[in-house]
């Protein structure tokens, strides 16, 4: 009996000791809700799909940047702990971690540690790992035009990267975690090791290694790169979203972050408007007034300035976006201009067609008052007067117009009739890249005369392209085929135009899904952001190696620019025969070899 008593002690004592030790290898975490708002139910079948192969457990792995793993399909890729990064001082790098489960799973967490070398020490704050959510998408179809939800197919996007500090995943279901490293400019170069570690409740926490390359070669600050980027800026956008005062205090310090976020992209350019919509309430939100137009009861005109240069002085002073401000339009898309009556307080609307009595009217006296202003805040020579897709007709008579009482003021143009050719003055044109491709003599012309010459793709545009169904590189790819064809950047038309709920459903009445905005509300990043900056970001790698070997002119430099250029060769193209991803990895293979 004693002797049973002691064998049945003994076993008590080693299943304590056991839990115990599991008990110190899950370290505990103190306890979150992690709420947040829910996501749209998965609309396909992959809800149906076979997930009996699934151990119990939390998975995780590396994966790729280049896949969108489905929410509702077990992953069937080879375990990962370890990812290789590489990059320049400067440079910002991204890795993708998959974690999932066939039962619910609660609290599952992240941390990162400090990345070690024999060299030095970098910071753990020069990472950061953000969950992925999934947006309702469509797909390409028609391209531009009026759609219905219910005639397009639909389906969940893994895009938007979340700024919360934890989740809880529900069952046979997959959670995307993104992994962006911003690499020092006084960083030492080197090898580096760092750990990321994830945590869930109740279970043994997983422990991934990040190996990180810092190559010897520095990428400078982003307001210093070439590229020039032109996103355009919806502010009412934000207003209305995060339910704000439109132009008050609290608005401008909500659109810090959101425009912060897009100045260290390297964007180049100020987004404003002169009258009402330029885009006839294309938009969920229309672009609100900047400058009020008054006719005074005697016929003079005077003009408020207040918001305009508010909005200019935050961007430049509060954001640093400082070298174009690009100003929408003098032929707006139904040529509707509107003033406030004087004497009776009324908001007036007009139809002011190009070449008309009210046309010559409204604009002569503003456009003349315009560029005094301008001058007065030191401003002129870097504004534009900027038309969006116009004829031809309507853009000779408006050219003629600012020439006329806007001199000093710049131009500006996204061209989709191959206008560009005879305008050669213009400051700043963007060619659709589906209607044409500039020269490159042509674009060499207009750079000799401090002219600026960049692409553009919208909804007509397939590929390459940023919907939120687009594959991830072909962000990447865009910022390629810049290089390639000789462009100076880039222009996409929203940066920001959110639909009704743009955190669940990135579809919209006219266009494909994501069409209207590239990040999300409370400067969410997205996949697509983070990969069109990594192309940027190549980009001017491209620029910086060339230049190098230019000005070396040995024979190995020369052969190396030769190589290098035959590789950016390859990507002039907007239809490839080869995926982009592929084209990228073996690309990017090469900037990391000739880089060393």
């Amino acid at each position: 009996m004693k002797k049973t008593i002691s064998k049945n002690l003994l076993l008590t004592c080693c299943i304590l000791c056991v839990s115990f030790f599991i008990i110190q290898c899950t370290p505990s975490r103190a306890p979150k809700t992690c709420d947040t708002f829910k996501e749209l139910p998965d609309p396909t079948n992959d809800t149906l799909s076979d997930w009996s192969n699934v151990k119990p457990g939390l998975h995780v792995s590396f994966t790729d940047i280049d896949t969108k793993h489905p929410k509702s399909v077990a992953p069937d890729i080879e375990d990962k702990s370890t990812v290789q990064l590489t990059g320049w001082k400067g440079e910002t790098v991204s890795a993708q971690v998959v974690v999932w489960s066939s039962e619910a799973t609660k609290q599952i967490e992240y941390e990162l540690s400090e990345f070690k070398s024999d060299k030095g020490i970098l910071d753990s704050n020069i990472a950061q790992a953000r969950f992925v959510r999934y947006v309702m998408t469509d797909a390409f179809e028609d391209g531009c035009g009026h759609r219905k939800p219910e005639d397009y197919p639909a389906s969940l996007s893994a895009d938007m990267l979340d700024n919360i500090e934890c989740m809880n995943i529900e069952a046979k279901t997959v959670r995307p975690i993104w992994v962006t490293v911003n690499i020092p400019a006084s960083a030492i170069a080197g090898d580096y090791k760092g750990k990321l570690s994830i945590f869930s409740e109740g279970k043994k926490n997983r422990d991934l290694e990040i190996e990180l390359t810092v190559q010897d070669k520095v990428l400078p600050p982003a307001s210093e790169w070439n590229y020039h980027l032109d996103l355009w800026q919806h502010p009412s956008a934000v207003a209305r979203v995060q339910n704000l005062e439109l132009w008050s205090d609290e608005h401008f310090e909500a659109m810090k972050p959101l425009y912060k976020k897009l100045a260290n992209a390297g964007q180049k350019v100020i987004t404003a408007n002169v009258n009402k919509d330029p885009w006839n309430n294309q938009c969920f939100d229309k672009y609100e007034d900047m400058i009020i137009w008054t006719k005074n009861s005697d016929g003079s005109w005077t003009y408020d300035y207040t918001i305009f240069d508010k909005w200019v002085t935050f961007m430049m002073g509060e954001i640093g976006i400082k070298k174009m401000i690009n100003c929408y339009s003098i032929v707006p898309w139904n040529n509707e201009l509107c003033y406030r009556d004087g004497a009776t307080g009324e908001i007036v609307t007009v139809k002011a067609d190009p070449g008309t009595k009210v046309f010559d009217e409204m604009w002569t006296p503003f456009l003349s008052d315009f560029v005094k202003h301008l001058k007065e805040k030191g401003w002129l020579e870097i504004t534009n007067i900027a038309m969006d897709e116009r004829n031809p007709k309507d853009m000779d008579i408006a050219i003629a117009m600012i020439q006329k009482a806007g001199k000093g003021l710049g131009i500006s143009m996204a061209d989709n009739h191959q206008s560009y050719q005879k305008y050669p003055f213009i400051k700043d044109i963007s060619v659709g890249a589906r209607h044409s491709k500039a020269s490159l003599e042509e674009i060499e012309m207009r750079r000799e005369k401090g002219l600026n010459t960049t692409y553009y793709v919208c909804c007509s545009s397939k590929f390459p392209n940023v919907f939120t169904f687009s594959a991830p590189a072909e962000a990447t790819y865009s910022g390629w085929y810049a290089a390639a064809v000789g462009y100076d950047g880039s222009l996409r038309w929203a940066y920001n135009s959110w639909v009704e709920n743009p955190l669940t459903d990135s579809r919209f009445r006219t266009w494909p899904a994501g069409d209207t905005y590239l990040v999300y509300p409370e400067a969410r990043s997205s996949i697509r952001f983070e990969r069109l900056l990594e192309g940027i970001q190549d980009v001017e790698k491209i620029r910086i190696l060339c230049e190098e070997f230019a000005k070396d002119g040995s024979a190995e430099a020369l052969r190396k620019l030769k190589t290098l250029n035959n590789e950016v060769a390859k990507f002039g193209t907007t239809d490839p025969s080869e995926p982009a991803h592929k084209m990228l990895n073996q690309a990017k293979q090469l900037l990391k070899e000739l880089s060393e």
